[in-house]
Parts: structure tokens; sequence; C-alpha cells
């Protein structure tokens, strides 16, 4: 199953802190996929989020977010500026998606938006992420080549491709599940069709 996840994506940082043990307890194998919300947005005729486009909306989905922070005893202070700028964590997690550590970095990356109001969008940010990782702060620089660069533009792309709109979106199998609370779903979908494939 892919966790496609956006660092500016308010539902995307409780699914960050759920999704790795609720596919490790189903016995279903997680990747983790960092794209880019904005050309997504861009392409629906958006040039911000849907949260602030329409009050209502975001007025809702603040209070729905106190509510399942709360429930996952993880902090929530609603950002000074909203949506931040994810583009150089994004980088970084698309380039090193594979590492060990990555899971815990992007974990990182949302305490400090949504946990603490932190500017991750600066590098200082992200340099101090990767150094409470014990990670070494030159990672940021590899993130920021052309080749990473392209990456992460691939991917996005490659999001769009798959019919991705929002997240976090979860796939499996070819099909996709949209929001937080559709990760249940997701996993489900994924068991259904290994028990299919061992038979």
């Amino acid at each position: 199953m892919e966790f496609w996840f956006e660092f500016g994506s308010t539902y995307s940082y409780p699914a960050a802190f759920r999704v790795e043990e609720a596919a490790g307890n189903a016995g279903v194998e997680l990747v983790w996929r960092p794209f880019l919300l904005g050309p997504i947005f861009k392409e629906q005729g958006w040039n911000d989020s849907p949260f602030n486009i329409y009050p209502a909306k975001g007025r809702y989905m603040w209070r729905d977010l106190e509510r399942v922070c709360e429930e996952l005893q993880i902090p929530l202070r609603q950002p000074s500026q909203f949506p931040r700028n994810g583009l150089l964590a994004s980088r970084v997690a698309c380039l090193f998606e594979t590492e060990r550590w990555l899971p815990e970095f992007v974990r990182r990356v949302y305490l400090a938006n949504f946990g603490y109001d932190r500017d991750i969008s600066k590098s200082a940010e992200i340099v101090s992420i990767l150094k409470s990782l014990d990670l070494p702060a030159d990672l940021l620089s590899a993130a920021e080549s052309p080749e990473s660069k392209a990456k992460l533009r691939a991917q996005t792309e490659r999001a769009g491709a798959l019919g991705i709109f929002g997240a976090p979106t979860f796939v499996s199998e070819s099909e996709i599940f949209w929001g937080n609370d559709r990760l249940q779903t997701a996993i489900t979908w994924a068991q259904r069709h290994e028990r299919a494939r061992s038979r």
C-alpha cells in the first residue's frame, strides 16, 4: 500500500502518525510517497488550499482536526501561515523515501508545522530536524540537486496520473482511498487482495 502525503496537508499529519503501525499490524507492506499538492490544485483551478477558499469548510476542518489529534494524543497548533511551503522537506523525503529514518523524519516535520507552528519552509528548520535524527545536514544539499528536483516533479506527476486530488491518499491495488479516515478501508482492501493472490 502506498501512502501519498503532502507536508502542507492537515489530515496527512495524523495519518503519518497512524499509518506505519496500522499497516504493520495488518501485515501490509507500506511505501511512503511524498508529493506536492500545488500543481494538482492548480489543474483544478485553485491557487490556495480549499480550506482557505471555502471558510466554512476551513473552520470545520480545524475543529475536526483538534478532535482527531486529541484522540491520537498529538499536539496541534494552528499554523500562523497556512498552508506552509513544504517543498524542501518534500525533496528530502522523496530523495530518501526508502531510508529507514524516513518515517520519523516525516513525523517530525509534521510536528514542527502543525504541532509547534515552526516554519518548515526554512532550510534551518529542516536541518534542525535532520540533526535531531543524527543525520548530516548535507542531506539537504543533496535534496536540492537537479536530480532530486526532477524526482519530486515526476512523483507529483505520477500522483496526478493516478487520479490523486488530495492528501492523504492511500493507493492499494490500483484503487485510491482519500482521507485519513479511509486508512483502515485501504488496509482491508490490500489484505483482501493479498489473500486472493495466495490462494
